[in-house]
This record gives structure tokens, C-alpha cells and sequence, in this order.
């Protein structure tokens, strides 16, 4: 039997699903992470490279889309995205304090000065053993993050505690804990930290929208405020002419097409973001600890007003586009109705012009009759002439008898061309 053919992609089809493992991590640790937003052509496998190589690490597969291993007495954690790549770099504990800005030098400001891209976030997560009494836990809350905005979750049935203010701290960076007991694998704490990460690199991706949407506010209303104007004039019929208002229309129509291809691909990619955020929530399993909001809880007063402004611009761009069309749609209808009485109008007074050539016509053939005959009898009386002293008639007489035959005979004539030509 002849072994089965293979799809050529069947192994990288197979391989994708385990592209990206998760890193592995001990308590206690630290870890420094950082997303950015790669400009257009940007080489990032070269900008990846240039920091292994900086750390004297061997270098990343040219085709790679993942990179996880050892860099020095860190280890490092790459991923290339649609529209960023994300760095987590891994370090254990040192003495310095929980959340230390010297924790982001491991990115050395020469490599980060060279970066063809801007930072979407950043972040310093703090991995410790769980205290033994909850009060030490509140006490550390207290200390690192802000009260007002604190969001504190127990994930995975009791793993760890994990918490964030969301805020950006004086060093530049967002704030992550993660609190463990020594029962916590470090695969399971890997998830917990990688999944952290995610929700905040994929909350930053999804405000990007917010922030269009925002900034497209004003142009949004003054098209709305065009379109009403231009369509209270059709209602109204007043103002100026069908097809000035029609031209107008179509303007409306280009500008809010033009705002739609320019934010279709940014509220679309905010929409899958929004989707990873929350389900990355939800594999977190996470329950209220010591009464405080969650990450949920914090996402549904702060996050989620942000994304419900996104769909609901959106939404209104695509009623605004529908509406100008719909517009321009009754309005072409009303000047094809206008023109067409207008071509009736034409095709009446043509009907009229041409019963009045008609009559012209007829009378200037009973002048043609009358002028022919006039030539024809004056002629035939030059040929008959000479007969008259023969036949001992006058002129006068020859010239009567002769002028009705030769009037019916040119009258007959002239109506056979006629017939002949209709």
C-alpha cells in the first residue's frame, strides 16, 4: 500500500498549535515585559537578534514567529503579533524592592533607543510567595498600587492572588502582582504571568480604537449635522436647486465612506481584541478576595464603557453612510422624475413644432401647385401658341382650356412624389 500523501503545510499547520508554550517560572521572580507596536517594513526578528546578540545568546530562527531560551542569567520569552511583538524577559528575585524601575534595564537603552516601533505598554510583575495571614497581602496592596482603582482576584481555584491598579507608575511601567503558595507549579505560574500580560497588551491594542473613536467625534457630528440640513431641505423643498442638494449629498457620502475604509481595520482589530481580553479574564477562573473588585468587575466600570464607545461610533458611521445614501438615492429619484416631465415637456412642444411644419408643409405644396402650374401653363402655351390662328382661337382662349388639365396634372404629380417618399 503506498503511504498517504501529506498537505505541505500539515506540519506547520500542526506546529502552530504549540508555537507559543508557555514560559516557566518560580516564586519568588520578577519579570520585566514590554509590547511594541512595530512601524510598517520593520525588521523585528533584527531588532530581536540585536538583543540576544547584545546578551551573547544564539540567535533566532529567520523564519520564527516565537522565541523562548535562555538569554544570560534571564530567560527570555518573544512573540511576533499582527501589529506588535512582545518581549518578557524573566529574572529571579533579587534584593532590590518589588517593582523596581532597575528591573527594566535589562533592556539596555541603546537596543530600546533603536527600536523602529513605539511602546504600547510595559510592565514590571512581581511574582512572591503568599503570605500566610491576608493582612501581610493587604499591607503589600496597599503599598504598591493605588486604592481607588486596586483590582484583586483570587485565580485558578485558590493558585495564586493576583492584582493591578492598571495605573502607569513613576518609572513608566504598569504594575502586576502575583502572589503563590509553594504548591503552584511553575507551568501553572507561567499561565497565570503570560495571561496577565495578555490582558494588558490586548487592553492597550483595543484602546487604540477608543481613541480613534473619539477623534473622529467631531468630524461624525458635523457630517450628521450636514446630512439633516440637506435633508430637511429635500423635505422642504425650498432652498437650492435638486442637483446642487444631490452633489452635496454625494460629498456627505465620500467623507463618511473615506472615515469608514480608514477605521474598518482599527475597530475591527478592537473588537477581536476586546474578545481575547475577556476571555483571557475567564481562563483566570478568578474569585472575590477580601471584598475587593476583580478583574472583571474592574473591566466592566472602566474598560468596557471605552469598547461600547467604539461599537456605538461604529454604529452610528454605518446608520450616517446608510442614510446619506438612502438620501441620495431619493433625491436622484426626484431629479430623474423632473427631468423626464422635462423631456416630456420637450417632446410635447416637438410634437407641436412638427404639426406646425406639417401645416407649412401642405401649404407651401398648394403654393408649389400653383407656382408650378403657373411655369407649365405659361409653357404650354409657347407650344400651343402657333395652333391658334389654325384652329381660329385666341391666345387667351388656348391659355384657359389648357390651365386646369396642366394645374390636376401638376397637383397629381406632386402628391404620387410625396406618397413615394413617405
Amino acid at each position: 500500500m503506498a503511504p498517504i500523501k501529506d498537505h505541505p503545510q500539515r506540519l506547520a499547520l500542526t506546529g502552530e498549535m504549540h508555537a507559543r508554550p508557555f514560559p516557566q517560572l518560580a516564586a519568588p521572580s520578577r519579570v520585566a515585559f514590554l509590547a511594541v507596536k512595530f512601524e510598517a517594513g520593520a525588521d523585528a526578528k533584527a531588532e530581536l537578534n540585536a538583543l540576544l546578540a547584545h546578551y551573547g545568546a544564539p540567535r533566532a530562527d529567520a523564519e520564527a514567529k516565537h522565541y523562548y531560551g535562555e538569554m544570560g542569567r534571564f530567560t527570555l520569552k518573544w512573540e511576533q503579533h499582527t501589529e506588535f511583538v512582545t518581549y518578557t524577559v524573566i529574572a529571579q528575585a533579587g534584593s532590590a524592592a518589588p517593582f523596581a524601575a532597575s528591573d527594566f534595564d535589562v533592556f539596555p537603552d541603546d537596543w530600546l533607543s533603536r527600536l523602529h516601533g513605539e511602546r504600547i505598554t510595559s510592565a514590571l510583575v512581581t511574582v512572591a510567595l503568599k503570605p500566610t495571614e491576608q493582612k501581610e497581602i493587604a499591607t503589600h496592596l496597599q503599598d504598591w498600587f493605588v486604592p481607588e482603582s486596586l483590582a484583586v482576584a483570587e485565580v485558578l481555584e485558590g493558585a495564586a492572588v493576583v492584582a493591578s491598579d492598571f495605573r502607569i507608575d513613576p518609572a513608566g511601567h504598569l504594575r502586576l502582582a502575583v502572589f503563590t503558595d509553594g504548591q503552584t507549579g511553575e507551568r501553572r505560574i507561567g499561565r497565570i504571568v503570560q495571561r496577565l500580560c495578555e490582558i494588558e497588551t490586548y487592553k492597550a491594542m483595543s484602546m487604540l480604537g477608543f481613541m480613534q473613536a473619539r477623534g473622529m467625534a467631531g468630524a461624525l457630528n458635523d457630517l450628521d449635522g450636514q446630512l439633516s440640513t440637506l435633508m430637511g431641505a429635500m423635505r422642504s423643498g425650498a432652498g437650492t436647486a435638486a442637483e446642487e442638494t444631490l452633489h452635496a449629498l454625494l460629498d456627505v457620502s465620500v467623507a463618511l465612506e473615506a472615515l469608514t475604509a480608514d477605521t474598518a481595520y482599527r475597530f475591527a482589530a478592537t473588537g477581536a481584541y476586546e474578545a481575547i481580553v475577556y476571555q483571557r479574564i475567564s481562563a483566570l477562573r478568578e474569585a472575590r478576595f477580601m471584598g475587593r473588585q476583580g478583574f472583571g468587575e474592574f473591566m466592566m466600570r472602566r474598560y468596557e464603557p471605552a469598547m461600547r464607545t467604539v461599537k456605538s461610533t461604529e454604529a452610528r458611521l454605518q446608520t450616517l453612510a446608510a442614510r446619506a445614501l438612502r438620501a441620495a438615492e431619493l433625491l436622484r429619484t426626484r431629479v430623474d422624475v423632473e427631468r423626464s416631465a422635462q423631456n416630456q415637456a420637450i417632446l410635447a412642444s416637438m410634437d407641436r413644432r412638427a404639426d406646425l411644419q406639417l401645416r407649412l408643409q401642405h401649404t407651401v405644396e398648394g403654393l408649389s401647385v400653383v407656382a408650378i402650374s403657373y411655369y407649365a401653363v405659361s409653357l404650354a402655351g409657347y407650344l400651343l401658341y402657333p395652333l391658334a390662328e389654325p384652329l381660329e382661337v385666341s391666345k387667351g382662349l388656348l391659355t384657359a382650356v389648357v390651365t386646369l388639365p396642366v394645374v390636376l396634372g401638376v397637383w397629381w404629380m406632386l402628391r404620387r412624389l410625396r406618397r413615394k417618399i413617405g
